[in-house]
């Protein structure tokens, strides 16, 4: 197996380049992005096509792809900020410059759809990520915020606490588990198997997911489990599953219960990763272990 590498942290001065692989974003949005970055000492560059349109995407294929890797190939650039998920990045994911990004490693920051380019990245480079966004306090809340921050400035370990309050942790089993965290958003990482994904013997997956309806999320589980792409997976970290509700007396709650049982692996939920409450950022494709008595998950850092 081709040995990880990790970015360097980023520096008072060094050039963040915000680019558009999915859906177009607010500019309003990209604008409080900007200023987040710059307040801490950032310097902030736009992809050429952030604001193009093109139905439901941030403009052609071949646009949005040419911004990722025009950002891959820049050595002035030390990180890419996806500013925002949506559809599409599937499109382009296999397409990566993926040689020029091992040669000169930058952490990818994004979720939801941007799940898809996590994978991609690992599989064909071993290139850690960030599963976050750049959540600004005025919006998301000072600890969205503050963990963001921490993820792509700091090289010390990230540990995210399991919050009683999230209907997820009611999934948590007992047990420990040590891996590589991989996942994400969990229609992406249905989406990427067979192409995209890696191999999870050994990592600890992180799933989250936001309302398609339970039996979209049984669809894509059940794929997963009957492919074998989840054979050997050492642990499960649930994230948020935000706005599912009840289909004739089943939750959300009991479908990953039941599909997820099949693993046989220390589970932890609870977790504020995804599209809920005030979301924290974390370091993904990187050393990590998976403690439930603690109802911690902590992960290695994605830069040195």
């Amino acid at each position: 197996m081709t040995a990880q590498v990790k970015p360097n942290v980023l520096r008072a001065g060094d050039i963040v380049r915000l680019v558009s692989p999915a859906s177009r974003p607010d500019e309003k949005d990209v604008e409080q992005i900007a200023t987040l970055l710059e307040s801490n000492g950032l310097r902030v560059q736009l992809g050429r096509h952030v604001f193009d349109r093109f139905g439901y995407l941030a403009g052609r294929d071949e646009d949005r792809l040419k911004d990722l890797n025009e950002a891959i190939n820049d050595a002035s650039v030390r990180a890419i900020i996806a500013t925002r998920g949506g559809k599409g990045a599937y499109r382009i994911a296999d397409a990566l410059d993926f040689a020029a990004l091992r040669a000169d490693p930058k952490p990818l920051i994004g979720f939801s759809e941007i799940t898809v380019l996590h994978l991609a990245m690992w599989r064909n480079a071993r290139v850690p990520g960030i599963h976050g966004a750049c959540w600004p306090a005025e919006q998301f809340g000072v600890r969205a915020e503050q963990s963001f921050l921490h993820a792509i400035l700091s090289t010390e370990a990230v540990t995210v606490q399991s919050v009683p309050g999230e209907i997820t942790s009611a999934l948590t089993t007992s047990g420990q588990a040590r891996g590589i965290l991989l996942g994400g958003n969990l229609d992406m990482i249905a989406t990427a198997a067979g192409w995209a994904l890696p191999c999870l013997r050994g990592a600890i997956l992180l799933i989250e997911d936001v309302e398609k309806g339970l039996g979209h999320v049984d669809r894509n589980l059940t794929r997963l489990l009957k492919s074998g792409a989840l054979n050997g997976v050492a642990g499960v970290a649930i994230g948020q599953f935000s706005g599912f509700a009840s289909s004739k007396g089943v939750t959300i709650v009991d479908l990953l219960r039941e599909r997820l049982s099949h693993l046989g692996v220390p589970i932890l939920g609870g977790l504020p990763l995804g599209h809920g409450d005030r979301p924290v950022a974390v370091p993904i494709g990187t050393e990590a272990v998976l403690d439930t008595s603690c109802r911690t998950l902590s992960v290695m850092a994605a830069v040195q």
